[in-house]
């Protein structure tokens, strides 16, 4: 493994996109909201009943971090009649899902 002292190239070059990357983190790095996307990440879709539910806390807790992580662009959501409906907004958050399991969850099957 290089280190940047040795190696002059950045991962992420672009300023906007190191802005982007920090905020996203930043966002997703709650172990709740984790939680949530670990949720979400193995599902089309989940009703906030249904999080709340999976979760194990007030649905006003769920609300509010599902409202952080919607605002970050992190997860996108539907609504049908009285039930909302949430997904992983963009693959490459569920990449980056990936990436996380495989570094931090080493046992956990593929």
């Amino acid at each position: 493994m290089t280190f940047p002292a040795e190696n002059t190239e950045l991962i992420i070059a672009n300023e906007a996109d190191i802005h982007n990357a920090s905020r996203a983190l930043k966002a997703m790095a709650h172990p709740l909201r984790l939680k949530i996307m670990c949720i979400l990440g193995n599902a089309e879709e989940v009703t906030v009943q249904g999080i709340v539910e999976m979760v194990g806390t007030s649905q006003s807790n769920i609300s509010q971090h599902l409202s952080i992580l919607r605002d970050k662009g992190i997860l996108a959501c539907r609504k049908d009649a009285n039930k909302v409906y949430y997904r992983i907004g963009e693959d490459k958050i569920l990449h980056l899902m990936m990436a996380m399991r495989e570094a931090f969850c080493p046992n956990s099957p593929s």
